[in-house]
């Protein structure tokens, strides 16, 4: 490997002679070998955008040469089109604020703009990374602006996954609405619900919480790019901040607008927490529903039973023929992972300091790989298991007929009282309610079947209750 010398405020260093990045990139990659991550795809593709606006905004007020700004818009386009990829190596838990990869993209467009321009890597002639391509930027509005474009950019794919993975809850809803089985609280026998109620239910919370991550997403558009140092805007021209946020809406497709206060943009990471906090949110009911669904589908034999998950993998290295629910095993996996990320998004948050919260590199990697593993495991969720669920109808009304709580039905009739013991006894005796209502000939007949009708009791109101006040 050859290499190339390289000088900043704090001395020389050997740069590998092919490499875009600099010699500032360098020392943050020596200072700091955390995780061996790279920085995430769509952080990088943020901070390209906002230096490509940026190029073009100092063309447009002619602040910045054509020639010059062409040739950091032509570099910004290739690694745009995903060339020189391997060139962003600062580890995302790095130095407060950003700025190591900050200058990492800088020193990369620089180095590639002068190459389209006939100079040699290195040269900093005649496209400097800190007086041309950061011009009237600050690390301190670049990567604020860069984690809302990155979160906005990302977001679209875990919202398509989770109206998908609604919509598949609301037809199996439909597909089990006749089946008729127990419902369980505290992990307890419980009146008669219906499998597609249940189904149903999951669809409805699925469709809550995707409204509630678009509404989450709308304080992320006010842009502070224009701030520069502390929010005041130093450097930065009168057009500027509206200049660059028409020409990042214009790049990205995404509707932003111009902040209206860029030292609060800079201060608060009050908008991503609130968005992070809607994830966590959605999270937290979609693995109460990943639980759910493997406790429906435990068994076969000494579980519940009720639903049959598609087989996707052998589930045992020793048990033959053992199936395991491994997909909402991976989902509540996923889950506890977005909680995580989320508890320390919430910790950085609150750990600004006056005029710049410095914790902004692992707020947005934390954000963002967050919202990439979340869409990932909804979509698989929804194509690889419960779009392949069937119910089990026998097992359902298996466990139903014996369930002391339709003791619930005859309370009307018979009183609290009365009914407790016959659950009491029904448990006692393993006969099953209707059994015992027999035997003790409380009631029967028609009056029977209106009380104990097992469909009535999944809708509202008093099954039989012809001559009780108000059941009709």
């Amino acid at each position: 490997m050859t290499f190339r010398t390289e000088r900043d405020p704090l001395g020389e260093k050997q740069v590998p002679a092919e490499a875009l990045y600099g010699i500032q990139t360098l020392r943050a990659a020596e200072n700091f070998p955390i995780s061996g991550l790279q920085p995430l795809p769509a952080f990088v593709d943020a901070v390209i955008m906002i230096k490509r606006c940026a190029a073009e905004t100092h063309r447009h007020t002619g602040r910045l040469e054509p020639e010059l700004a062409d040739a950091i818009i032509r570099a910004a386009d290739e690694i745009l089109a995903g060339q020189h990829r391997d060139q962003f190596i600062v580890d995302p838990y790095q130095a407060g604020a950003g700025t190591s990869h900050n200058m990492n993209c800088n020193e990369v467009l620089a180095n590639r703009a002068n190459e389209l321009l006939g100079k040699p890597r290195g040269s900093y002639a005649p496209i400097h990374p800190n007086d041309h391509v950061n011009m009237a930027q600050s690390t301190n509005d670049v990567i604020p602006t860069a984690m809302r474009v990155a979160t906005l950019r990302t977001l679209p794919s875990l919202l398509t996954a989770v109206a998908g993975l609604a919509q598949t809850f609301l037809a199996k809803g439909k597909q089990f609405d006749h089946v008729l089985k127990s419902g369980r609280t505290h992990l307890q026998d419980a009146t008669p619900i219906r499998l597609g109620q249940e189904f149903t239910a999951y669809g409805h919370t699925v469709e809550r919480h995707h409204q509630k991550l678009a509404q989450a997403a709308e304080w992320l558009r006010a842009m502070n790019i224009g701030g520069t140092a502390v929010g005041t805007g130093i450097n930065a021209e009168a057009v500027y901040p509206a200049l660059m946020v028409q020409y990042l809406r214009a790049l990205t497709g995404l509707e932003l607008e111009v902040a209206d206060d860029r030292i609060q943009l800079m201060q608060s990471m009050g908008d991503i927490a609130t968005f992070s906090g809607a994830v966590r949110a959605f999270v937290l009911d979609l693995c109460k529903i990943a639980d759910d669904i493997r406790l429906l589908a435990s068994g076969p034999r000494t579980g519940l039973a009720e639903i049959i998950l598609p087989a996707v993998q052998p589930g045992s290295s020793i048990m033959p023929g053992k199936v395991n629910p491994s997909i909402a095993e991976m989902v509540n996996q996923v889950c506890y992972q977005v909680i995580g990320l989320d508890t320390t998004v919430a910790m950085a948050a609150k750990a600004g300091e006056l005029e710049l919260n410095v914790m902004m590199p692992v707020i947005t990697h934390n954000v963002v790989f967050g919202l990439m593993i979340l869409s990932r495991a909804v979509q698989v969720f929804d194509e690889k298991c419960i779009r392949g669920i069937e119910a089990d109808e026998a097992q359902c009304a298996h466990w139903l007929e014996r369930s002391p709580a339709l003791v619930t039905a005859l309370a009307p009739k018979l009183g609290y009282a009365e009914a407790a013991r016959l659950a009491k006894e029904a448990i006692a005796t393993g006969l099953t309610v209707r059994q015992l209502v027999i035997q003790k000939k409380l009631l029967a007949g028609k009056e029977l079947d209106e009380v104990l009708d097992l469909r009535a009791m999944t809708e509202l109101g008093v099954p039989g209750a012809k001559g009780i006040p108000g059941g009709g």
